[in-house]
């Protein structure tokens, strides 16, 4: 009977703290990650030269028939809501659709004038 030398089994790989760092950089990006909350209604913008900008969480939305939208308010409680508005040394951004009558929004400006609105940035879709 002859005796041969054991076999070496190669050793095994340390998967589980591979594991470990994907989950932690999985739970990282979902923890830092800003997910803008979803438009009231969509909006179809107007076409214009330049950058697309995205909308941010304080953005005025107005549809084709003149509904509005900030935030959490609709229709003439949205008002109330732009006078108690935190920053005003930042431009309102205004996200109209493109077939509103423009006398709407011409009518609109003097209203968020008296609420203290004094910039406003017309978001447009770029072409």
């Amino acid at each position: 009977m002859e005796f041969s030398a054991p076999r070496r089994r190669r050793p095994k790989e340390a998967i589980v703290p591979m594991i470990n760092v994907v989950f932690l950089l999985l739970i990282f990006f979902l923890m830092s990650a800003q997910i803008p909350p979803p438009a009231p209604f969509d909006v179809t913008l107007p076409n214009a030269t330049g950058a697309e900008v995205a909308a941010p969480a304080d953005t005025l939305h107005i549809d084709a028939g003149g509904q509005l939208a900030f935030n959490a308010a609709r229709g003439n409680a949205v008002y109330d809501a732009l006078a108690a508005r935190a920053t005003t040394d930042t431009p309102l951004q205004i996200r109209a659709d493109a077939a509103l009558d423009a006398q709407v929004l011409a009518r609109l400006l003097p209203e968020l004038a008296t609420r203290g609105v004094t910039m406003i940035e017309l978001l447009t879709r770029a072409r």
